[in-house]
């Protein structure tokens, strides 16, 4: 089945793909679906985040056979070169970007066998754009500083006014909540050197109910965002929703532990 290509500005995940553990069906048919979508938008890759799934998995084309690669990882590189790349999340433009010349991969292949490959040249920086996709980067995250504004400048160029920002007010929000969160983590592990935590474990609550705050906060805040931005697809709710919920869990489970340890005492 053809997927749709996720294309800028819908921003991609900043976290790393899931390695593969199961070898079934639904494998296959994701390996499938690439196949399927590179040969509709004539490309030479995919990577499966780019069709909005988090498999660390890739599709190359040769001639008319694919190249299925499952869960690679680089393990050797040599020499350097500039090549003029282009990738269909900017669909339309180019950059000159420096990769190693010649690259050492290991992978498993869709039977889970263990396979190692050496690759040079076209295919070797081919292999580096796509593994790139699998830790949530495009070719813009090899760039120099200077390369990158100006990059952006002629992105902003050629969008309308309204489109979706690289950064946003909510990633602030978000920011607040985690160094609370960690703050809480921390008092957490104060408590186990001190006679009286009934002090810490009060410091815990307040941090607790601000974390929440923020969460709810962000919640109201990134969904007027992405109104505000007709660039940012409704596809950015789930990704709100996600990042809230791991936000409520992390702090569910530090003050579940407190609790155990210090609140009950």
């Amino acid at each position: 089945m053809v997927r749709n290509v996720i294309q800028y500005p819908t921003p991609l995940s900043v976290e790393y793909a899931t390695d593969v553990r199961l070898f079934d069906a639904k494998l296959f048919s994701l390996i499938e679906d690439l196949k399927d979508t590179i040969n509709e938008n004539n490309l030479d890759g995919l990577a499966a985040y780019q069709i909005g799934n988090y498999f660390n998995v890739i599709v190359v084309k040769q001639d008319e056979d694919f190249l299925e690669i499952i869960n690679p990882r680089l393990i050797g590189h040599s020499g350097s070169v500039e090549s003029e790349e282009s990738t269909a999340y900017y669909p339309g433009k180019t950059a000159r970007i420096k990769r190693f010349e010649s690259i050492s991969i290991v992978y498993q292949d869709r039977n889970g066998e263990d396979k190692t490959l050496k690759a040079d040249g076209d295919l070797a920086i081919l292999l580096q754009r796509k593994i790139d996709y699998t830790f949530g980067a495009t070719f813009i995250h090899k760039m120099s500083k200077e390369q990158k504004e100006q990059f952006e400048n002629g992105i902003s160029q050629t969008q309308q006014a309204d489109y979706c920002p690289r950064t946003f007010m909510r990633d602030k929000i978000l920011m607040a909540a985690n160094i609370v969160t960690a703050l809480i983590a921390l008092i957490f592990v104060v408590s186990f050197f001190v006679e009286d935590t009934s002090l810490l474990w009060q410091s815990e609550l307040y941090g607790a109910v601000t974390v929440v705050l923020f969460d709810v906060i962000y919640f109201f805040y990134a969904q007027y965002e992405g109104k505000k931005y007709v660039g940012c697809g409704s596809c950015q709710i789930g990704n709100i929703i996600g990042t809230v919920a791991i936000s409520l869990l992390r702090l569910s489970v530090i003050m579940g532990l407190s609790y155990y340890f210090i609140g009950s005492v």
